[in-house]
């Protein structure tokens, strides 16, 4: 069931992302060689925690972490460790859900760690593009296919893998609603698009194969080829025109300056 927002609910899932764009900017600052994955858990925690909301990802469906933290050929839902250690050219994607007022924000991003090969930086640099070509196509009457195309056309036209397996969805008083945004599909198919609909555009894609296997502790999907892969998320309310962007990579952007990409 698709639950359509009225304006004052969008506000306040407005308010939750913005937790969450907020809760990057200080990933930003932070994120370097030598700093283990626990140790960014534990500031985005405590930022979540400082601004009123809680972590929407902790114990959701048995996730142990307060984020997803996930390192190069780690798609989605890596879990923070204090024995995973970031390294210089490391790309690392941290996926934020904060929860505030009776609905949930959520927003991923995937940074750079020091100087990262030209390959991987156009990697990034496609998956970013491509999120912001699918949220062109979210607005009202169009179709979920529309957006799913333009990522996937996107990305497959410079050589890349789209991931299949774990796909973009519905926002609101619970993580995931419906409707499901695949990363792949057809112009004109899927669920319509309706002003007060909120979803999260979220595209994986692989520098090599589309192909990911979940590893045995159930959570940690990586690339079956171990080539890196990218994740970056924004959540949209859909309106007539333009979708309105709830989320942000404005405070990133602060932070990082001229290395912002």
């Amino acid at each position: 069931m698709i639950f359509l927002k009225s304006d004052e609910e969008i506000e306040l899932l407005r308010e939750s992302n913005q937790i969450v764009a907020k809760a990057h900017g200080e990933m930003a600052k932070i994120i370097k060689p030598g700093i283990s994955t626990k140790y960014i858990e534990k500031i985005a925690e405590g930022f979540i925690r400082d601004n009123g909301a809680v972590p929407g990802f902790l114990n959701y469906n048995g996730f142990p972490g307060a984020v997803c933290i996930s390192i190069n050929d780690v798609v989605v839902h890596g879990i923070p460790s204090e024995e995973i250690v970031l390294k210089e050219g490391d790309i690392v994607s941290v996926d934020i859900g904060a929860y505030k007022n009776g609905f949930h924000g959520d927003s991923a991003y995937t940074y750079c760690v020091g100087e990262v090969s030209e390959e991987v930086m156009n990697l990034l640099k496609t998956t970013k593009e491509s999120l912001y070509k699918g949220i062109e196509m979210a607005r009202e009457n169009n179709r979920v296919g529309d957006v799913s195309y333009a990522v996937q056309s996107y990305c497959e036209a410079r050589g890349y893998g789209v991931v299949r397996e774990m796909i973009g969805h519905g926002l609101g008083r619970k993580l995931h609603e419906d409707p499901e945004v695949p990363n792949y599909g057809r112009r004109g198919n899927g669920q319509k698009l309706k002003t007060g609909m909120v979803i999260c555009i979220e595209p994986m894609i692989n520098m090599g194969l589309r192909n990911v296997v979940i590893e045995k502790d159930g959570w940690t999907c990586r690339t079956v080829d171990r080539k890196q892969s990218a994740h970056y998320e924004h959540a949209v309310a859909i309106r007539k025109g333009e979708a309105d962007i709830l989320s942000g990579f404005e405070y990133i952007e602060e932070v990082l300056g001229d290395k912002f990409i």
